[in-house]
């Protein structure tokens, strides 16, 4: 009998809303090249298609979302990046730039890698027995793969240095109590609460989303928004620009229209 290989993550699309469930249950979806490709892949997929607002990554439905590096590989000196697209980053999620936003759907451990893809997502549902951490000092490693780089910018800076420096876990709640997660849901809700969330972003005009997280992406790190000279970015001359851009598009003309005709307005993403 033939055996068949199943690919490391799954895609689906549901409605507006794009789906990739990392598909490596019996490794505790850790990461290879196989899986980094895959979820690349998906990212780009769900990218390129119009129909698709608001993409979630989840770990379906086994005891960890993600355990990080797949060590026997990295034992063996294997690539974990997406074949062809070292520059995606770790699971072909950590360095990948997408415009539309990403709810991370975490079932179970997210630690390590987990945790770096968590802090590469836009938003994160957590079921209530998710736990979050960055392990690596544990063993002499650190958190490359955005962990030690994305952690202040997410977190008051002595709560990252807490998190990266200790290598302990966080549990669901504390992990929300510090601003990681944006919502705490039992297990058998977390895939309905993320699609909930999702569908409400998706019910939104498409170009407002995106150039709302590409704004508020630029901006986090552009220094202080009183005094432009501090920092090699104006936050503002920014925020002129995307308010330029989406109030001349054809969503920011017919959301206006909409409302003063009291009817649902019908987005084109343009």
């Amino acid at each position: 009998m033939e055996h068949r290989v199943e690919p490391a993550a799954l895609y689906e699309v549901r409605g507006h809303v794009a789906i990739i469930t990392l598909n490596r249950p019996a490794a505790k979806n850790a990461v290879n090249a196989a899986l980094s490709t895959a979820v690349g892949e998906g990212l780009e997929r769900a990218a390129k298609d119009d129909a698709v607002r608001v993409i979630i990554i989840s770990g379906g439905t086994g005891t960890a979302f993600c355990a990080g590096a797949d060590l026997k590989d990295l034992a063996q000196h294997k690539p974990l990046t997406a074949e062809g697209h070292p520059e995606w980053g770790f699971a072909g999620v950590a360095e990948h730039w997408i415009d539309k936003p990403v709810i991370a759907a975490v079932n179970g451990f997210a630690l390590g890698g987990g945790t770096e893809i968590v802090l590469a997502a836009d938003l994160v549902i957590a079921a209530e027995n998710a736990k979050f951490g960055l392990p690596e000092v544990k063993v002499g490693l650190l958190a490359g793969a955005g962990g030690v780089v994305r952690l202040h910018r997410q977190l008051p800076l002595k709560r990252a240095l807490e998190l990266a420096l200790t290598g302990e876990p966080l549990d669901a709640q504390t992990a929300k109590s510090w601003g990681l997660v944006n919502q705490v849901v039992p297990i058998d809700l977390l895939h309905e609460a993320a699609l909930e969330l999702a569908e409400k972003i998706a019910s939104n005009a498409p170009l407002s989303v995106k150039l709302s997280k590409a704004l508020v992406h630029r901006t986090t790190s552009a220094g202080s928004d009183w005094n432009p000279e501090w920092s090699g970015l104006d936050p503002w001359r920014e925020n002129e620009q995307a308010w330029n851009e989406v109030a001349s598009s054809e969503d920011g003309r017919e959301g206006p229209r909409a409302f003063a005709e009291k009817r649902s307005p019908v987005w084109q993403g343009k």
